[in-house]
């Protein structure tokens, strides 16, 4: 991690001075995890290509705003969360900014049950839970990381990750599990 992070620093100072080289490498190093963490916000993969493009556009626009070139990553991840729920208050004006996860694509390579089971899981937890979940599980960020790209406290990312928890391993028990303890 450490060589990534003088690597990142390295193409953002190239950048910065205007090497498009170099921000195409950050470009292409950081795509598939900003694509993959906008398409488990939105759930749809034409909204997660658009808002990935708009990402990088701003980021580029922007770099030179970057005060610690080896914070790029929650930098990068902080443009994309308010990209999403920028595109989410446009959809629906009256609302906090809630996705429409109903209509979320299944994962490759994973059952469909299971796909199922654990979209419905996520789909009951609240939009700031559901995004704890995914800069931690899916995205593997720090605590301090995930407390700088959504903009609060680490205490309150800890405490929305492990209510998350507990109501996902609720909602994901075996239906039979929980069957014969309510019919005993």
């Amino acid at each position: 991690m450490i060589l990534r992070t003088v690597e990142d620093a390295d193409l953002i100072t190239g950048a910065r001075k205007g090497d498009v080289e170099a921000f195409n490498h950050l470009v292409s190093r950081w795509e598939k995890r900003v694509y993959n963490y906008l398409l488990r916000l939105t759930g749809r993969s034409e909204d997660s290509l658009d808002l990935s493009q708009d990402v990088f556009l701003k980021a580029y626009q922007n770099l030179r705003k970057l005060d610690d070139p080896a914070r790029f990553g929650p930098w990068l991840f902080r443009i994309a969360h308010n990209e999403a729920y920028s595109m989410f208050r446009k959809r629906h004006p009256d609302t906090s900014g809630d996705a429409e996860l109903a209509e979320r694509e299944p994962a490759p390579g994973v059952s469909p049950e299971v796909s199922i089971a654990v979209n419905a899981a996520m789909d009951r937890l609240t939009p700031e839970q559901r995004e704890a979940v995914v800069l931690k599980v899916h995205e593997g960020f720090k605590f301090d990381e995930m407390a700088e790209i959504l903009g609060c406290p680490v205490s309150t990312i800890k405490s929305r990750l492990y209510t998350a928890f507990d109501l996902m391993k609720a909602e994901l028990e075996p239906v039979s599990n929980r069957q014969n303890r309510g019919y005993r």
